[in-house]
């Protein structure tokens, strides 16, 4: 794939400013933090890829409850569940929704497929090839903002994206009341980086000066969210972007959800190759376990403002 067309240089809605943001301007970015998604495209993931994600997706969402239910767990720390509702805690309002969540690991002896649901019959097979290629993207994407914020172009390979990919496949099913009840609520992704596979159906929103701006869809494209491990790293150059999932009563939507984490032990912090006098560290380094633990619970805060739940890492 080309890396210039890789990234649409425009922002996904026609209200957020054309900045042209694509990764080979990123440079110039340092001046100015940069906040808001970023829509792939021409990524070289094939059609029929996506097309077959979607389809197991759903048809595992239509298996009879029984060939369901066994995955049904409350425990957080199970790698691979299926929940109703959120894991978000900043108020005590469950969500509507239905998650899959799959963990997949690329180290060496581990095999976390063969937790994964063995109906429909191809689903599997088709994650696993899924998993293959978006890990191999994710890491071409990281290798190109490293390049343009001028890090080395593989700051980013070993414990930084050493841990498990993470994947929800989640279902938002019609909603009798969606002016009161959200798909997702304001949050930001805790994680390096996201790539979310949108639904056709409009439901995702970012924060932007002050509004709520739904991400127009776009075909066989990826949306970027940039986590907080990420805004650590370059300093708050490129800023995570608070988002949310809002509800429709008519149409059911659906997203899968790529993650890339860290491991635990793996340290997070302003990256030296971004420092100088006039640009010093603004957070602490802390392992990922301890950002992770600390950082969930400032969540339990339900009436703090979001920037307040970065406050225990800035210097």
């Amino acid at each position: 794939m080309e890396k210039e067309n890789l990234l649409h240089v425009n922002p996904s809605h026609a209200s957020l400013p054309n900045s042209s943001y694509a990764v080979p301007q990123l440079p110039q970015a340092k001046a100015t933090p940069t906040d808001i998604t970023l829509p792939v495209i021409n990524h070289g993931i094939p059609e029929q890829v996506l097309q077959d994600v979607v389809s197991v997706s759903e048809e595992f969402f239509q298996l009879p409850a029984a060939d369901k239910a066994h995955f049904y767990s409350e425990d957080t720390n199970r790698p691979t569940r299926l929940f109703w509702g959120s894991t978000y805690k900043n108020s005590k309002r469950m969500y509507w929704m239905d998650c899959l969540r799959l963990a997949r690991t690329f180290a060496p002896g581990g095999d976390s497929k063969k937790e994964w649901p063995e109906k429909p019959e191809e689903f599997r097979n088709v994650f696993e090839n899924y998993t293959t290629l978006m890990r191999g993207l994710v890491l071409e994407l990281l290798h190109m903002l490293c390049e343009s914020l001028g890090l080395p172009s593989d700051y980013f390979d070993g414990d930084q994206t050493g841990g498990d990919m993470i994947l929800g496949i989640n279902r938002y099913p019609p909603c009798p009341n969606p002016d009161v009840t959200f798909g997702l609520p304001p949050h930001c992704d805790r994680n390096l980086i996201t790539l979310v596979l949108p639904s056709s159906v409009p439901g995702l929103q970012v924060f932007y000066k002050g509004d709520w701006i739904m991400v127009k869809p776009m075909r066989n494209s990826f949306v970027v969210n940039f986590g907080l491990h990420l805004e650590v790293v370059t300093n708050g150059i490129l800023k995570s972007v608070e988002h949310r999932v809002i509800t429709n009563s008519v149409q059911a939507r659906m997203s899968v959800v790529t993650t890339i984490h860290g491991t635990q032990d793996c340290l997070i912090g302003p990256a030296g190759g971004l420092l100088s006098e006039n640009n010093p560290p603004r957070y602490r380094t802390v392992t990922l376990c301890d950002f992770r633990r600390i950082y969930t619970k400032s969540l339990e805060n339900p009436v703090a403002a979001l920037e307040e739940h970065m406050k225990p890492f800035m210097i």
